[in-house]
């Protein structure tokens, strides 16, 4: 298992402090997959059922670092629309995926400290898995993150560094703690490792709908991780058999922060960067996602349709939400505003079968 740069396609090992190829290429995860065998019959739910399709980890590693994460169940919302409810995780949310993998993997190349920039549940992710195998944290988030996300960060045991400006500033600050320091860069942005805990999301939503995908999946895209994770989960699937065709994914940004859409409807390959403005999405507000090209180039290849969500679209829907029992932090909340603006935009049909995910509890939210 090593990275390949995008561009150069130099490999570096895994355990390398290159964060990024010297060429300024970013890394992909090479490993030999296998499929994972369908209708597993397990005395356990979590994802680590789909040992054969992961990086394969020190079944030590995996043991010190797991707390059960996965395996969440799907909740009916409306007519054919169902939420996939990740906030069931350890932490809170759907971030527990990639972190459980990524740390597991730092713990079997013994790293003692780590650097990650967030806007708040990726972070408090890496903070919990880390402390559970004694891996110091070092997070850097946004100064207007929630302060509930920055007290749970901080009961991890990280050390928690606020940073002044945008999401952009946050990751500067971080790149240069990294590299001042022997520190790793537990970046879910930049590791590949993150990707592969959260494509586990679709693995289990295919075997919730037995062996197959719902008609359309609905995704929030800010850096990108779980869009990635689902993108290569799907290609996953296509090489294995496992499906014939591709669902309608729906991608969601704020209109507040939407570069990856702007660029979409003009059909440029890069993002277009333009005025932003605070969000009640925080989860997804990034104005310049370091893996724009490659999510832009993802999202054409798999036919994907990018929607934006109003901060009012995004309360009502929320409050919508709460009504039927569910209470999810203002990102998740856009999801559930973005199916509703494709309905409206008639992208979708209100008939098809659709999973939005719940990434986030509303009590994250302050």
């Amino acid at each position: 298992m090593h990275y390949i740069c995008e561009q150069c396609h130099r490999s570096y090992a895994l355990n390398s402090r290159n964060y990024r190829c010297t060429c300024g290429g970013l890394f992909h995860l090479h490993y030999e997959k296998k499929p994972f065998e369908r209708n597993l019959s397990l005395p356990h739910h979590s994802l680590w059922r789909y040992e054969a399709s992961l990086p394969p980890l020190q079944k030590q590693s995996v043991d010190r670092v797991t707390m059960g994460e996965g395996g969440t169940p799907l909740i009916h919302i409306d007519k054919s629309t169902w939420g996939k409810a990740d906030y069931f995780m350890p932490t809170l949310s759907f971030k527990d995926r990639g972190a459980a993998i990524l740390v597991a993997a730092m713990d079997e190349m013994k790293v003692t400290r780590c650097v990650i920039d967030s806007s708040g549940n990726a972070a408090t992710s890496v903070a919990a898995y880390c402390s559970r195998v004694g891996i110091h944290c070092d997070v850097f988030v946004p100064e207007h993150t929630s302060k509930k996300k920055v007290e749970q960060i901080t009961a991890h045991g990280a050390t928690v560094h606020r940073i002044a400006g945008s999401r952009e500033d946050t990751a500067d600050a971080a790149v240069s703690f990294v590299e001042s320091s022997d520190a790793f860069y537990a970046s879910h942005i930049y590791n590949p490792l993150f990707w592969e805990g959260t494509k586990t999301y679709l693995y289990e939503l295919y075997e919730q709908h037995n062996n197959q995908l719902p008609e359309v999946i609905i995704t929030p895209v800010g850096n990108g991780t779980l869009f990635l994770g689902i993108a290569l989960a799907l290609e996953e699937l296509m090489s294995w058999g496992y499906i014939t065709h591709l669902p309608q994914i729906i991608a969601v940004q704020s209109a507040h922060c939407a570069p990856l859409a702007a660029a979409y409807n003009q059909k440029s390959n890069v993002p277009i960067i333009g005025p932003t403005y605070d969000t009640l999405a925080e989860g997804i507000a990034s104005a310049a996602p370091v893996r724009g090209p490659y999510i832009l180039e993802t999202a054409y290849r798999l036919q994907a349709q990018f929607v934006t969500v109003t901060e009012q679209h995004i309360l009502d829907a929320r409050d919508h939400l709460a009504k039927r029992g569910i209470y999810v932090e203002y990102t998740s909340a856009a999801n559930y505003a973005g199916y509703r603006v494709a309905l409206e935009s008639s992208l979708i049909s209100s008939d098809a079968p659709t999973v939005i995910p719940l990434c986030g509890a509303g009590l994250k939210s302050s």
